[in-house]
């Protein structure tokens, strides 16, 4: 009886290792052919934008608000920078805001591969976040309306003085005051110019300079320094009030102002005027987009290709006399809220900020886990403020719009900043949080800063296959150069420095209710399907081989089946 079993076993011992070379076999091709093919056609049709999928809704509602930090830098000498002390800041906050989004979508294309939106935007304070900080926090921090008014005063006197001189000359003779400066100017320049027909070499000009100086007190409600005590409320979303009840020239001023179109300053009830940093930005969004839908071409899912009707931005230098796009003016990437799917190690991506004109190139760092989902982490590169010039082929950002600051002989500013006086229509000054890797120039002119990269560097962690963003924030610092103003009063013994005036940070991390819908949507569908391939893999390689041992065995204790 042994004799005719042991055969039959041996046989089926061969048998069975052959099934497991199969299963090994099967397990392979699914784990690293079949299931991945599986996998990136089931993200593609998921990232798509179709209208009614979930993915649309998603797109047009954000699924959780972004955190919106805000940091103010409070000026703790502002007596003493006055008289040309350098300037001492303290940090204060974050004051957290979360910020909605809400897609209002105008139609898709025809071929359904594009769709266009306007953005609404909306900050709601959050006050256990922001804790121990609160909105009515009392801050002393810098002038920004006035000093960027008395900047572009400097620099396009005459174009300003043109713009409002209709104006101005029919009060002249309704203001008691200014009919005798009147009288006076036409006995030095004539009676048939106008009074504001001036040129910086003027007669004349003195005495209207003497007139701005005094006026500045009505327009600005009576400035001591070039720093405000305020509000975070106000500074940061309400608005600090100024041009209260004008008359005369200032009056003429104030009407300048509001007409410049700046989207920071904005008409009151009452007629006056009011300074914020995003309170433009709370409510209905202006600008259009048009963005890839992905269909056709996945890869470019949510990149930008229109903005307000226009390929490309008319705000830095372009490259050539016929007007040639620059790369500063080309928009590229998406608008940060997500990205393209199947990233890859080493690779770089754009995104655009309308924020601040410009798009910025991230580029790989390292493998990251978030909650137990791997990603990918990106972060700026030194192209973004640090390389700018004829030197890194992008000197179109070098604007030059601003006379008598620390800058380079080429116009350009140091490493570290970037002059966005064409964008915001305003002598703002772009760098990193507390200046970081800003040159020399202008961090040692400041006291109280404390750059530190892990706080203060702008790095979005992603999601590797499907381009959702996991974690991160993008972070800037806003400043205002602090100079002395020629025949200007109220700056003639000030410092030449690079002022911060706030810095901020819009990201988002993913809370426990999106980590959990992810992970049931992909992360264990992936890791189901991981276990699958390695189970068959390596259980049907373990089976073949423990057969063909067990085979190997037998045949060595000379067992043979009988002949027939």
């Amino acid at each position: 009886m042994l004799q005719s079993t042991t055969p039959k076993m041996i046989h089926w011992s061969l048998i069975v290792s052959a099934l497991g070379v199969c299963v090994a076999i099967l397990g392979g091709y699914c784990g690293w052919s079949l299931f991945p093919n599986m996998v990136h056609k089931k993200v593609e049709q998921s990232v798509i934008l179709a209208d009614g999928s979930e993915q649309y809704k998603r797109f047009v509602n954000l699924p959780q608000p972004l955190n919106f930090k805000v940091y103010i830098f409070n000026v703790t000498n502002p007596d003493m920078i006055q008289h040309g002390a350098i300037p001492i800041v303290e940090e204060i906050g974050p004051y957290v805001y979360k910020q909605f989004r809400h897609k209002k979508v105008k139609h898709f294309s025809r071929d359904g591969s594009k769709i266009t939106y306007v953005q609404n935007v909306h900050f709601d304070f959050d006050a256990d976040a922001s804790a121990p900080y609160t909105q009515d926090d009392r801050i002393v921090a810098l002038n920004m309306h006035m000093n960027a008014f008395l900047q572009v005063f400097e620099r396009e006197i005459t174009d300003i003085f043109q713009g409002f001189a209709n104006r101005l000359n029919s009060r002249l003779n309704r203001t008691p005051g200014v009919r005798i400066l009147k009288r006076l100017m036409e006995r030095i320049r004539g009676k048939r110019k106008s009074v504001l027909q001036i040129s910086e070499n003027d007669p004349g000009l003195a005495l209207l300079l003497v007139h701005l100086n005094a006026n500045l007190k009505a327009v600005f409600n009576d400035p001591r320094s070039m720093f405000v005590h305020t509000s975070a409320r106000e500074y940061l979303f309400d608005g600090v009030r100024f041009c209260i009840n004008p008359q005369g020239i200032a009056k003429a001023i104030c009407n300048q102002i509001k007409e410049s179109g700046s989207k920071t300053i904005r008409e009151q009830s009452d007629g006056s005027l009011a300074f914020s940093f995003f309170g433009h930005k709370n409510g209905s969004g202006h600008d259009v987009y048009e963005v890839h839908t992905g269909k056709g071409d996945v890869m470019k899912v949510l990149e930008i290709q229109k903005l307000d009707d226009t390929h490309n931005l008319q705000v830095w230098l372009n490259a050539s006399t016929e007007g040639e796009t620059s790369v500063c003016n080309q928009i590229n990437g998406t608008d940060a809220s997500a990205y393209p799917p199947f990233r890859q190690r080493g690779d770089s991506m754009y995104i655009f900020s309308a924020d601040i004109c410009r798009s910025v190139q991230l580029f790989y760092q390292t493998d990251i886990q978030y909650e137990g989902i791997p990603g990918y982490r990106y972060s700026i590169g030194e192209n973004f403020i640090n390389d700018i010039g004829p030197e890194h082929d992008n000197e179109c950002f070098c604007v030059d719009k601003l006379a008598n600051v620390i800058k380079r002989k080429n116009g350009c500013l140091y490493a570290g900043a970037l002059d966005l006086t064409t964008c915001l229509d305003a002598p703002v000054i772009l760098t990193l949080p507390h200046m970081l890797g800003a040159s020399n120039e202008y961090r040692k002119m400041i006291r109280g800063l404390k750059p530190d990269a892990k706080k203060h560097q702008t790095f979005v962690d992603v999601q590797s296959l499907t381009g959702t963003p996991l974690r991160g924030g993008k972070r800037v610092q806003f400043n205002m150069f602090l100079k002395s103003i020629n025949r200007i009063g109220i700056t003639e013994n000030l410092p030449t420095v690079l002022m911060p005036a706030i810095w901020v940070e819009e990201g988002i991390q993913l809370n426990g209710e999106m980590v959990a819908f992810f992970k049931k949507k992909l992360i264990n569908t992936l890791k189901t399907l991981n276990i699958v391939h390695w189970a068959a893999l390596c259980g049907g390689a373990g089976v073949a081989l423990i057969s063909l041992l067990y085979f190997l065995y037998q045949k060595g204790r000379g067992v043979e089946p009988p002949l027939k």
